[in-house]
């Protein structure tokens, strides 16, 4: 008897870590406020990472977050770009 295409690929290495889409919802969303918000407070930083990790149904995890919004705020601004 064969194995269903669809269930196959879950027994042979497909298998990943738990968590593995929460960490790619929380790469998704420091990338984004990296490019909107460098430079500025650290709470707002943690603010707009909070706020938009809660709308891809991700909570936060305070401590991860304040080290990210730590090193977003230390980056300079980025320059403004002409259209």
């Amino acid at each position: 008897m064969n194995a269903l295409s669809a269930l196959s690929g879950l027994t042979t290495g497909a298998r990943r870590d738990p968590g593995w889409q929460v960490q790619l919802r929380v790469d998704y969303v420091v990338n984004q406020v990296m490019q909107t918000h460098r430079g500025q407070s650290e709470d707002a930083v943690k603010q707009a990472i909070q706020d938009q990790l809660r709308v891809y149904g991700v909570v936060p995890n305070k401590r991860q977050i304040s080290q990210y919004a730590h090193a977003i705020s230390s980056l300079p601004q980025l320059p403004p770009t002409s259209r």
